[in-house]
């Protein structure tokens, strides 16, 4: 699976939205009320050290260029973490995962806005379709603060993704996620120390589990897009949802109802139908894919499916 063909390049992505969603399964099997930032700063922790093998593609003569932009995407980034340990140990699976979905749906109105990009009809339509889907499968009784965090956790990632354009495009992939990392410990090891939890081991291996899963998630999405075009293979990212549903009914007894499949087919087919129009005019996808699609050079950061953050 060398990712150098499109078929090979789809099973990469598929396994990887696997992966993804083995990573939210060891935040879910935490108890709704752990300690949100321990979680936080050990998996912050630990993905720095899983990514120090690869410190030779850190520009070290440059370590902190764009520092301001890093700075702001990184307290983001553990807002967005927190939002989704809390939506993932209080939801469904597979309804944290669908609500997350509101992403890159998120990305297009936040360009659109910031950057005058313009919103072609099926992309208009992709924005509202996805918002009433949220809306079918939450119905208005099930709105709370597990659901609010959830997209807060979309809205982090897709500010993210938005932002990713005032990073130094030299910068690797490698040295922007140990930046983002590095510049989180020091507030998110003050709010876990601020949370005078006691050290729970369960909550280290959790960190562990979910952060060794999110860098294999990332790896084969790397290994995905540097040899084929995003808009070919973009449509396995949507995988994902079906492996939280499927992970979600086997593991924990979730099983979706008809409001869920309705909502989810809202959001998820008008974002097919972008990434496939795309790929019949054979041109760069404009559109956000739902994982990590942030950066221009077909490298790629941490980015969605559940473990979004």
């Amino acid at each position: 699976m060398s990712g150098k063909t499109v078929n090979s390049a789809i099973l990469l992505l598929v396994i990887g939205n696997a992966m993804a969603i083995l990573s939210d399964v060891f935040i879910k099997l935490m108890d709704p009320g752990a300690p949100v930032f321990q979680f936080a700063f050990l998996r912050c922790v630990l993905t720095l050290v899983f990514l120090l093998p690869l410190a030779r593609k850190l520009d070290t003569g440059n370590l902190f260029g764009g520092l301001k932009v890093h700075a702001i995407r990184a307290h983001i980034h553990l807002v967005g973490i927190v939002c989704m340990v809390i939506a993932l140990t209080n939801l469904p699976l597979a309804t944290a995962n669908a609500l997350f979905y509101a992403a890159p749906i998120l990305v297009m109105v936040l360009s659109a806005v910031f950057f005058r990009e313009k919103l072609t009809p099926l992309s208009v339509t992709a924005v509202f379709s996805g918002f009433a889907g949220i809306i079918v499968i939450l119905r208005p009784v099930e709105f709370n603060w597990a659901v609010i965090a959830a997209l807060g956790s979309a809205f982090a990632l897709a500010i993210n993704a938005v932002m990713v354009r005032q990073l130094p495009k030299e910068q690797t992939t490698v040295h922007k996620l140990f930046l983002n990392y590095l510049l989180i410990i020091p507030a998110a090891g003050a709010l876990a120390f601020w949370e005078g939890a006691t050290w729970n081991l369960q909550i280290l291996v959790s960190a562990a589990g979910s952060a060794l899963f999110i860098l294999g998630y990332n790896i084969t999405v790397l290994l995905a897009y540097r040899q084929v075009d995003a808009n070919q293979v973009t449509s396995a990212e949507y995988t994902g949802l079906i492996w939280a549903v499927a992970i979600g009914w086997i593991w924990f007894g979730e099983v979706p109802d008809l409001w869920f499949l309705a909502g989810s087919m809202m959001i998820v087919v008008p974002l097919v139908l972008i990434g496939l129009r795309h790929r019949r005019r054979r041109s760069p996808a404009r559109g956000f894919n739902p994982a990590s699609r942030e950066t221009p050079q077909k490298e790629l950061e941490p980015g969605f499916s559940g473990s979004a953050q």
